[in-house]
């Protein structure tokens, strides 16, 4: 068995290098995506959003609004004179919301009554829309508390006092694991968990699409003994060990370089790494048994990368996903790794925390294992007549 591994293994060696597609593949593919996606967002967080600013009122405690919106490095406030002048900037591309102050909104906060702002936002772009939201919600409380607070001041009261009648529910709100709230800190961990599976996917699909398109069968069955263990461990062992290596080279080099979250145990990280390989290889090549022309595995793999990522449940919280998803999404290694990885990397918990996941993507390798030995005694059969 040592013996059929061993060669098996020296063999897939020898494939790779004379197979360039396979060498970019595994090798260079990595390192592209993962400094290109990470140039992408390598600022965590959107500054200067074009906002347009209409103030009808022209008061004292408008201007002080709008200096407290221009203070803010995340917007960047652009005064009009009209309503009709900022939504067509809008229109143009020019600006990403604008910002309207009643005529009569000094007035109305000096009587303690609740003065109305308007903010209309592009909500075709997520993250503008939302920034804009938060922040200015944000900032018009603050205003509008401490007008308030000096009016109750100037009634007697002490500054607690004041504080508790202007604000008397204080929320405390403190985001963990990605404190500034970036989209980069969010999505760029796992990203690069999919960068390593999909090229990963792509060069064993490749390679076990190769063999049959060189009606290389009967040779593997020779060299494997007639055993699918065998060549499962052989053919996967060197891509196993591969990209182990990158999976450091990740977490040490690329997470530091872009200055990404890394809160959990290298140990473990490590170990969910292996597991998770483990669980894709037979999937992998059980998949690439299917087809003989290496293109169109290149293709299709390629096509589903964005996919698996959007029903992994990564993005999208995966009970709000439809069902007939969420039953596919459980049959990809991807679903429990994420889970597992984003709590371990980002949350820094145990995987202890996560073993009904740990068991979910043991049991999905041990499944396609059992796939693809059936597929294999068939192949062999196959090649026999």
């Amino acid at each position: 068995m040592f013996r059929s591994v061993q060669t098996l293994f020296f063999r897939e060696m020898r494939l790779v290098v004379k197979e360039h597609s396979l060498l970019l593949t595994l090798l260079l593919a990595p390192l592209f995506y993962a400094f290109m996606y990470g140039s992408i967002y390598i600022n965590k967080v959107e500054t200067q959003v074009p906002l347009a600013i209409i103030d009808t009122d022209q008061s004292a405690t408008s201007r002080f609004l709008i200096r407290e919106i221009a203070s803010d490095p995340m917007i960047q406030s652009v005064p009009v004179n009209s309503l009709a002048e900022a939504q067509e900037m809008m229109n143009r591309g020019e600006v990403n919301g604008y910002f309207f102050i009643d005529q009569n909104f000094e007035k109305q906060i000096l009587s303690l009554q609740q003065a109305q702002v308007n903010l209309a936002v592009n909500a075709s772009k997520f993250l503008p829309a939302s920034d804009l939201t938060a922040h200015l919600t944000n900032i018009c409380l603050t205003v509008g508390g401490g007008v308030r607070k000096t009016y109750f001041n100037k009634q007697g009261m002490n500054d607690h006092q004041a504080m508790a009648n202007t604000n008397p529910i204080h929320l405390d709100y403190r985001p963990l694991f990605n404190e500034k709230t970036g989209y980069g800190n969010f999505l760029l961990p796992g990203l690069m968990a999919v960068i390593l599976q999909q090229t990963l996917l792509i060069g064993l699909c490749v390679s076990m699409s190769l063999e049959r398109q060189g009606r290389k069968l009967g040779e593997l069955k020779t060299l494997s003994l007639n055993s699918a263990s065998n060549l499962l461990m052989g053919k996967g062992l060197f891509y196993f060990l591969v990209y182990l290596i990158f999976a450091q080279f990740f977490i040490n080099i690329v997470f530091s370089v872009f200055d990404m979250p890394f809160r959990g145990s290298f140990l473990e990280v490590n170990f969910l790494m292996a597991v998770f390989y483990v669980s894709l290889i037979p999937l992998a090549f059980w998949v690439g048994s299917f087809f003989k022309n290496t293109l169109l595995i290149v293709q299709i793999m390629g096509f589903s990368s964005y996919p698996i990522f959007l029903i992994t449940g990564y993005s999208m919280p995966f009970q709000n996903l439809p069902l007939v998803v969420q039953w596919i999404s459980n049959l990809l290694p991807t679903t429990p790794f994420l889970r597992i990885y984003t709590l371990l990397v980002q949350g820094g918990a145990s995987i202890s925390d996560q073993l009904p996941n740990l068991f979910h993507l043991v049991g999905l390798g041990v499944f396609y294992t059992l796939l693809f030995s059936w597929r294999m005694k068939k192949l062999y059969y196959k090649s026999i007549i």
